[in-house]
């Protein structure tokens, strides 16, 4: 009977990581199409409008066009690393999403089924983990390519990412100071009994939410692949699938940013103004999801709405803007959140 029920435990989660991947695929591969759509109407334009109805169908033919595409590896390069930067870089994109609380459980077949792959007690430093091995596929594919126009931009990569990783951890631990967990899933249920973290972490929300837009190497923060300058960027080199892993990478991370976002400042998946327990628990599931969904949908259109509006930083700028900007908020921000959590544990009230 143990068996049975650990075989039943092993297939739920298998069912789930399918799901789970397959969705962030999607909707990575549509997110592109949303990025043109959004351009259009920003800059007066149609956008994508010839393959199906609307131009649906467009993400689709940019993926046969990757699939087909000529795939050409330079003769000077490392090949066993140039396959492995883009692999790696897909891979870490896909891993953070294991942590994710997407809805609450559902009851089927007699069994109450968790909506989340693991929930692990130190959810939040998981995401950071996998997060940070990211670069590591941007550094290995830039390096890879022997070519200085690449290893340029991997390095400002490289640089951009770590320095970045700062701020947004200084100010998580202000968050953590508040919350006292780094369970997903337990700063999601807090947040359904209570206000949610936006409401007392503004500034720490603002700090983190400039520097995701960093990590995910998105406009404003583009300088790895600054075109002007270093033509493509690390991936210069990069031709069918391999670039399309790259491509394909920073909008899954983008998607995974808005979630993250969305769980840790915005209530994850909690319907606001609801009590979910006095309705059926499986549609209260789904009509959770849907509200993540929906929350992630406003993060998306603002990362692309950012990247069709605001120029480009320089180099210069970018750093300056790491280090002597957001890592001196983030500490501020983290210090006067201890200082409100000590004087609130000693009787004091706000």
């Amino acid at each position: 009977m143990l068996l049975a029920i650990d075989m039943a435990l092993v297939i739920e989660k298998l069912v789930l990581i399918v799901i789970v991947v397959m969705a962030s695929l999607v909707i990575a591969m549509y997110t592109t199409f949303a990025e043109r759509k959004v351009a259009a109407v920003l800059q007066d334009r149609r956008g994508p409008n010839r393959a199906g109805p609307f131009g649906i169908l467009q993400p689709l033919a940019d993926g046969l066009k990757l699939f087909f595409k000529e795939e050409i590896i330079p003769n000077f390069s490392s090949k066993a690393l140039f396959i492995l930067g883009p692999s790696l870089a897909m891979l870490t994109a896909i891993m953070t999403g294991a942590v994710i609380p997407w809805g609450d459980k559902v009851h089927f077949f007699d069994r109450d089924i968790s909506l989340q792959i693991a929930d692990v007690n130190m959810g939040i430093l998981y995401v950071f983990a996998v997060v940070s091995m990211g670069v590591y596929g941007i550094m290995i594919g830039g390096w890879a390519s022997n070519n200085k126009y690449s290893l340029m931009g991997a390095l400002r990569a490289a640089s951009q990412i770590i320095s970045y990783e700062l701020a947004m951890g200084i100010s998580l631990i202000a968050l953590l100071m508040v919350t006292g967990t780094l369970s997903l899933k337990e700063m999601v249920v807090a947040q359904q009994q209570g206000l949610w973290n936006i409401a007392y972490q503004p500034l720490g929300f603002l700090i983190f939410l400039i520097c995701a837009f960093a990590e995910c190497n998105r406009t404003p923060f583009d300088l790895a692949e600054a075109e002007n300058e270093l033509v493509g960027g690390y991936h210069v080199e990069y031709s069918s699938m391999k670039l399309g892993f790259y491509l394909f990478a920073e909008y899954v991370n983008m998607f995974i940013s808005s979630v993250v976002m969305a769980t840790l400042f915005f209530g994850g998946y909690d319907i606001p103004f609801l009590n979910e327990a006095n309705y059926d628990q499986n549609w209260m599931a789904l009509f959770g999801v849907l509200m993540l969904m929906a929350k992630v949908v406003g993060f998306i259109f603002l990362f692309m709405w950012v990247r069709w509006t605001i120029p480009r930083f320089r180099y210069d700028q970018l750093m300056n803007l790491g280090w002597k900007v957001l890592i001196p908020l983030a500490l501020f921000n983290m210090l006067l959140t201890g200082a409100l959590v000590l004087l609130k544990h000693n009787g004091w009230h706000f």
